[in-house]
């Protein structure tokens, strides 16, 4: 097999992260902060109004697999509950406050962000022989933070997340987006995933060769979600490399 470039899955692939956006303290945190916007929310109505318009994004979303913003929710909780100083702020601060807000709550909610062992020395390695990219099923808000924050951003070109779209894996067209700014075919391409639905379906859809990491996750197997091949470490990925690249 040709490999010309990997394709990576990021949360629970390359990152261990645990957030929990259901806990109350962020949300009596962020109810203070917009108190301080001209907007007196008491943190459950913060919570229900957050999640009422993201269900309403999903609702009205045409896609198979919805992905909602959370910028625009955030945006849309402003336009909701603003009062007259509200929109007497100036308008570049208007701008950037959903996104502001977004990036609050992400914060508050995160519990960990660190890298699985081996991921940075094995990714070092790769970049040397192949191109690297991600696809992601997050947001922009916050997704490519997190990649800085653990020294991983500058490995992948490009960087596909499903916020930016609005739909998520396991529709095909997010690994295609990928496969056509990498400038490859499927076939030139393998993709690493931990989740056998929402990964490895996804990938095969769009014709590439998988590997799934770490235990089954996402379903059962089944032929649509069987991966070509399996590793229970990140540093076992070379060797399947040398596996693809034999055939």
């Amino acid at each position: 097999m040709d490999i010309r470039a990997l394709v990576f899955d990021v949360n629970g692939t390359l990152i261990d992260i645990e957030t929990d956006e259901r806990m109350e303290e962020v949300y009596r945190a962020m109810g203070h902060f917009l108190t301080y916007q001209g907007i007196a929310l008491h943190r459950q109505e913060v919570r229900d109004l957050y999640f009422q318009i993201m269900k309403e994004q999903f609702e009205t979303s045409p896609e198979t697999f919805p992905e909602f913003d959370v910028v625009a929710v955030w945006r849309e909780v402003l336009q909701r509950s603003a009062g007259d100083y509200t929109r007497s702020l100036p308008p570049g601060k208007l701008q950037q406050l959903p996104l502001f807000l977004a990036e609050l709550q992400r914060g508050i909610s995160r519990k960990r962000l660190s890298l699985f062992p081996q991921v940075q020395e094995v990714l070092a390695q790769l970049k040397q022989r192949y191109s690297l990219a991600a696809v992601s099923d997050a947001q922009r808000a916050y997704a490519i933070p997190e990649l800085r924050a653990v020294g991983l951003h500058e490995y992948f070109d490009p960087i596909i997340i499903s916020g930016d779209y609005g739909f998520r894996k396991p529709d095909a067209r997010l690994f295609q987006k990928a496969l056509d700014r990498l400038q490859v075919r499927s076939d030139q391409a393998i993709f690493i995933g931990n989740d056998r639905y929402r990964d490895v379906c996804g990938a095969r859809q769009a014709g590439m060769k998988t590997i799934l990491l770490g235990p089954n996750q996402g379903g059962g197997p089944s032929t649509e979600t069987e991966p070509d091949y399996c590793i229970s470490r990140f540093a076992e990925l070379p060797q399947a490399l040398d596996f693809f690249a034999a055939l």
